[in-house]
């Protein structure tokens, strides 16, 4: 039997008990703190461990989730995580009587969650970005080589990515600004400067890191979940045209680092555990630092909506999958480090566009549109090769289980002018 709650959760609620995702609340009284969505209401854990609810020897005289962010908790580990998500668990479990026969206490952990604020999870220190999806780096590549030449020679040797910018990182339902910069015509002989004409969003996730490595020692690939907390959605937005003028020869900066959202629930590896699947084998076989006998990707459902000035609902443009990656977490964590490089708790890593082989399942506009050729056509009559501002995009994820679904909500942001 599927473990049940005293809450009332409805069949297609993203926050059933089986998933129980962790973020940092502001009620409308208090500062900031931990809690954990179940259902339409958030469990304020800062209570409950004020409370004593949480006995661990690594929690004596510590108080994790009074705290603003995951940082302190996430560096605990993984031992500690699973113990303290089994804590809830049974607290929440329609057969304990602890919180469900107490209405004051009731009254005191649980919050509606549309009377909290959503903070950022963490405090990010830093982030990086890969580019593991097989479709999208060849669609890419073809664009812009032609398709025998659209992958890189190194691309399949190992998990291609870049640094990008920890400060601009926005939680879900912040509004993003148009930004400007350099961009250079075609036909032109010099750049002119102005807001990019090619606004595009890119479909991610992305995993926070736990406890830290110390400066000069990789994680081997066989350890690397054991650094790896849980995934957000994530929203890499994009400036194309600025993009294709600065990239060469030092790759991205001005084109993504004004903006990247990202949802604020983070929902476990635990979680996420009865949707594992193999990852495909890979050709040619990886070095052997990227070897893992029994390595996985996860069955996560994922779609982006866009809606207009002119729309009254939303209209799907991408629906993709997790598996749709080449490169495994534990694969990109494994080679993020194995030049000594040293994570810290709270640091992001993300996926790069997930795309699949279909047109629907292109991840980007860049794609959806074959870089403007192709524009997209929407139920209000428009048409779209960028996005415009007044566009609001949303990006969703979610894996089905039997009688349960776990959930990531959202992560969406809407274009303001320059």
């Amino acid at each position: 039997m599927p473990l049940k709650s005293f809450i009332e959760v409805v069949r297609d609620s993203h926050f059933p008990i089986q998933n129980l995702p962790f973020g940092i609340i502001k009620p409308s009284q208090g500062p900031a703190r931990v809690g954990v969505a179940i259902g339409d209401l958030v469990l304020d854990l800062s209570i409950l461990e004020e409370l004593g609810h949480f006995c661990s020897p690594e929690l004596q005289d510590r108080r994790v989730f009074a705290e603003n962010s995951l940082n302190a908790f996430l560096a605990l580990g993984r031992p500690v995580w699973r113990k303290i998500r089994e804590a809830i668990q049974g607290l929440l479990a329609a057969n304990t009587a602890t919180l469900r026969d107490d209405a004051a206490l009731r009254a005191r952990v649980f919050h509606e969650q549309k009377d909290v604020a959503m903070q950022l999870p963490v405090r990010i220190g830093d982030y990086t970005d890969f580019y593991s999806s097989y479709h999208h780096a060849h669609n890419v590549g073809t664009m812009l080589r032609g398709p025998e030449n659209a992958l890189m020679p190194n691309w399949k040797w190992l998990p291609v990515a870049y640094h990008g910018r920890a400060s601009s990182i926005v939680v879900s339902g912040t509004d993003v600004r148009r930004p400007q910069g350099q961009i250079k015509l075609p036909e032109a002989s010099a750049p002119i400067f102005g807001p990019t004409k090619s606004l595009d969003y890119e479909l991610e996730m992305a995993f926070l890191i736990g406890p830290r490595n110390s400066l000069g020692e990789p994680v081997a690939i066989e350890r690397a979940t054991d650094h790896i907390f849980g995934f957000v959605l994530m929203n890499d937005w994009s400036a194309r045209d600025i993009q294709t003028w600065e990239y060469q020869p030092l790759g991205p900066f001005l084109a993504k680092n004004f903006c990247t959202s990202i949802s604020p629930w983070v929902v476990t590896l635990d979680a996420l555990e009865p949707f594992r699947k193999p990852l495909p084998p890979q050709d040619p076989e990886p070095l052997s630092y990227l070897r893992l006998t029994s390595d996985f990707t996860y069955d996560i459902q994922l779609q982006a909506s866009l809606r207009t000035t002119a729309m009254n609902a939303p209209h799907i443009i991408t629906r993709t999958n997790f598996q749709n990656l080449y490169w495994s977490i534990a694969q990109q964590l494994a080679h993020h480090t194995v030049n000594g490089c040293n994570l810290h708790p709270g640091d992001l890593l993300a996926s790069g566009t997930i795309s699949g082989p279909t047109e629907e399942s292109r991840g980007c506009m860049l794609e959806l549109t074959w870089r403007g050729a192709s524009p997209l056509r929407l139920p209000s009559g428009e048409t779209r090769k960028w996005l415009e501002d007044g566009d609001v995009l949303t990006i969703t994820g979610c894996c089905d289980g039997n009688g349960y679904r776990v959930g990531f909500g959202e992560v969406s942001g809407r274009i303001i002018p320059s």
